[in-house]
């Protein structure tokens, strides 16, 4: 039995309807060759990801909400499928094959999109196993070069000028977080409010604004063997904002060798041979020809932030809400207190 076969014969994930799916896969694409096999990607905490493969074992990738109630204004797959169309002709993103907003066909909207060819670097061990340390150093840069030029992308020109208010976006950020946090925590956080009522008293002035992604990591990357970035993955907190949020979020996944203080368990970035966290900030700067004031609150902010996500994760988690991956929820109560510890680390010296 082949791959394929097997495949096709393993039991359908959740939150997928093979037959309603399949039949609006060939509509949508009418030169794949029917029946279909859908695989969950485990690893992502938001949307959920399925690879899709037909019978020439053709392959694309398909995104849905995750199972159960939603909170207001979350995990909308429409708006994620706009913002790569409208960046697809400037910015490397996968190219979109269709969206389908009927919630009647699988019990949520979804979108499908090609598959990238190349490597998620989750954690060390890929990061070690494709590239070599200069290629890794090579892949860093190519990161913070991706970061800069999705912030010089002007939003208006590429048809997202409405995507969000550009002003107070830290503001609105923090109000949000702390809605949604409130919404769905599984318990009282009473450090996390003090981190953000420090946030609020250091809330600096907004100095520019761009188009901000929202959840910019390695991990969201697709790297080629040659160490460019092929296509930025996952677009859903994408907005239109201060920057420097982007740039705040990727220094806390940045792990050096030897930190032991890991925003992930995996962090593929401790592996010898990528940039330093000052060597990424340095390169950015030098890219956009800018500065960067007070990344140290963005950093801070981030950290918080990141805690009140995955506050939520847990919850869906407890919920079942993630396709029946309860196993992966182990660590988030953890994770949640070690993030705020972060943040509490950076405001505790202002």
């Amino acid at each position: 039995m082949n791959a394929l076969t097997s495949s096709l014969s393993a039991p359908t994930p959740p939150g997928i309807a093979v037959g309603p799916v399949s039949a609006w896969l060939s509509r949508a694409l009418p030169a794949s060759a029917p029946p279909y096999a859908f695989e969950r990607v485990v690893g992502g905490h938001s949307n959920l990801t399925y690879i899709v493969t037909d019978r020439e074992n053709a392959q694309w990738v398909l995104r849905r909400p995750p199972l159960g109630k939603l909170l207001p204004t979350a995990h909308d797959v429409g708006r994620e499928f706009r913002i790569i169309s409208a960046l697809g002709p400037s910015l490397p993103v996968p190219p979109v094959v269709g969206l389908c907003s009927d919630e009647s066909v699988t019990g949520a909207p979804f979108y499908v999109m090609d598959k990238v060819d190349g490597i998620v670097i989750r954690d060390e061990a890929t990061a070690i196993g494709y590239f070599s340390e200069q290629e890794r150093h090579r892949v860093g840069l190519a990161v913070a070069d991706a970061l800069a030029a999705i912030h010089a992308v002007l939003p208006s020109a590429v048809g997202l000028g409405d995507l969000g208010r550009p002003d107070d976006y830290i503001g609105r950020q923090l109000r949000r977080w702390k809605r949604q946090v409130d919404q769905s925590k599984t318990r009282e956080l009473p450090r996390l409010d003090r981190v953000l009522e420090q946030l609020w008293e250091h809330l600096p002035a907004q100095t520019s604004t761009a188009l901000v992604h929202g959840d910019f990591r390695l991990d969201n990357c697709i790297i080629g063997q040659d160490g460019t970035v092929r296509a930025v993955l996952d677009w859903e907190l994408c907005t239109v904002g201060e920057p420097l949020a982007d740039l705040g979020l990727l220094m806390v996944y940045w792990t050096e060798p030897g930190d032991e203080l890991r925003a992930t368990a995996e962090s593929p970035t401790a592996a010898p041979g990528f940039p330093s966290r000052s060597a990424m900030l340095e390169r950015y700067a030098q890219t956009l020809g800018r500065s960067l004031p007070a990344i140290d609150f963005y950093i801070a902010f981030s950290y918080w932030r990141l805690a009140c996500i995955s506050e939520g994760v847990l919850a869906r988690y407890l919920r079942g809400e993630m396709g029946n991956q309860a196993g992966e929820s182990e660590g988030f109560s953890d994770r949640v207190t070690m993030l705020i510890e972060a943040a509490e680390r950076i405001t505790s010296q202002w």
